[in-house]
């Protein structure tokens, strides 16, 4: 029985990315000016660069759990859906993928909840994907005026703390399951159309941190909702995921700043 168990073992291993290796998307890696890599997968709508137009981007930060270097793990939740959207809305979509031990933003639990570390400069993974984000908005057909930001878990705690720093380069986000300090709020409020998703249950990330950053971002005026799924855990981006008005409420956000 142990070398048919080994097998099945082996086998659950790999189905993850057994699942992804069907999506469309294109595996490439930016490297910095010092040598520092980021894996990255990229999807571009049907028709990119024969119209001569530009599309609309969507940058999406996983969570720890698809950390790594195969480049090909941050594809495990969201993709897939997003893929299916890009029919009905073509933009270009990019999953970069975070080293095994790194973050996007600076956290340490604390208790029951999250202590936020403010340097002055990003951690190196964010900066990393702050300079893939410039780049392809210097060399691809990219509408500069329509990104889009999102993340889940680990991811949505990059994705406010993003916002913060390029509080108006982005047109939309929608943070899930994640939080943000709400000191910064008011940073971004005044230029980023948000929906923030949390699952009441969720025994990860504490629900109380996506409250607590809606009500600062509604105090400082933001155009922001929230949506939060009564008897969800922390895996409340499968509910956002299913929003019917997810995307058609991102991709009709537009800069006006």
């Amino acid at each position: 029985m142990k070398p048919y168990l080994f097998v099945v073992l082996v086998s659950a291993a790999f189905l993850p990315a057994l699942a992804q290796s069907d999506l469309p998307y294109e595996a490439r890696y930016f490297v910095n000016s010092a040598g520092d890599s980021l894996p990255f997968r990229i999807l571009f709508p049907e028709g990119y660069g024969e119209s001569g137009q530009d599309y609309p981007l969507l940058l999406f930060l996983h969570g720890a759990g698809e950390r790594g270097q195969d480049n090909a793990a941050q594809l495990a939740h969201g993709a897939r859906t997003i893929a299916d959207s890009i029919s009905r809305y073509p933009a270009v979509v990019v999953f970069p993928q975070c080293k095994k031990e790194g973050y996007w933003a600076e956290i340490e639990r604390t208790g029951e909840g999250f202590s936020y570390i403010l340097r002055e400069r990003p951690n190196p993974n964010l900066a990393l994907v702050m300079g893939l984000l410039d780049q392809l908005a210097a060399t691809e057909a990219i509408d500069t005026n329509r990104l889009y930001l999102g993340g889940l878990s680990m991811g949505g705690f990059g994705t406010f703390e993003l916002l913060a720093r390029r509080p108006r380069t982005f047109a939309a986000a929608f943070p899930i399951c994640g939080g943000g300090l709400p000191l910064l709020a008011p940073l971004y409020a005044p230029h980023v159309a948000m929906w923030i998703f949390h699952g009441a249950q969720d025994q990860v990330v504490p629900v109380a941190e996506s409250r607590e950053v809606y009500e600062a971002l509604k105090q400082a005026g933001a155009n922001v909702k929230y949506t939060e799924y009564p008897e969800a855990r922390h895996n409340s981006w499968d509910n956002a995921f299913a929003e019917p008005g997810l995307f058609s409420w991102l991709f009709s956000q537009r800069k006006t700043d």
